[in-house]
């Protein structure tokens, strides 16, 4: 479970009641895209023919640009998840990660996921010895990737809900 009980108003929009402005929501969306995308070989790499996780990526880029509404890459991220359900290990995480980075449009909190997911890939990806330091520098990598304008929002996120995505932000 990576989302919190209670929703954090920060990642609901203004038309929802919070305080989400549509353009963070996109630069969220794309950073999702960006963190999954960061580990696809992971998951090409063990089906190299079942393109659901790079679609759902495609499509959340696309609903970002304002090109699809936001039930269309959710739809994708169902298949993105479905792609996952008889592998293991960062094939697994890789697809996830990309269905989360679908989802963001429908739920701006997924942005976390994606990034959770992203770097559980590269920790499964990487030999027993070196996880843990595989993972410090997805994430770090990722922190490099975030747009100034949610730059803040997401690492006061990544604190709050470090424990429920593994501790995988300590980084």
């Amino acid at each position: 479970m990576i989302l919190p009980k209670i929703r954090d108003p920060r990642f609901i929009t203004v038309r929802r009641g919070g305080t989400l402005q549509d353009d963070h929501h996109r630069l969220l969306a794309m950073w999702a895209a960006d963190c999954a995308e960061h580990v696809l070989r992971q998951f090409e790499q063990a089906r190299p023919k079942d393109d659901r996780p790079r679609r759902a990526i495609d499509l959340g880029r696309a609903w970002a640009r304002g090109e699809i509404p936001w039930r269309e890459a959710r739809t994708a991220a169902g298949h993105a998840n479905a792609s996952a359900r008889d592998l293991r290990g960062a094939a697994r995480h890789a697809a996830y990660a990309a269905g989360q980075a679908a989802a963001v449009g429908h739920v701006a909190a997924h942005e976390l996921g994606a990034a959770a997911y992203a770097i559980r890939a590269t920790w499964a990806a990487a030999t027993e010895d070196h996880r843990v330091e595989a993972g410090r520098l997805e994430c770090r990598w990722q922190r490099a990737q975030l747009p100034d304008e949610i730059r803040e929002l997401v690492l006061d996120d990544q604190r709050l809900r470090n424990a429920l995505c593994w501790f995988v932000f300590d980084c």
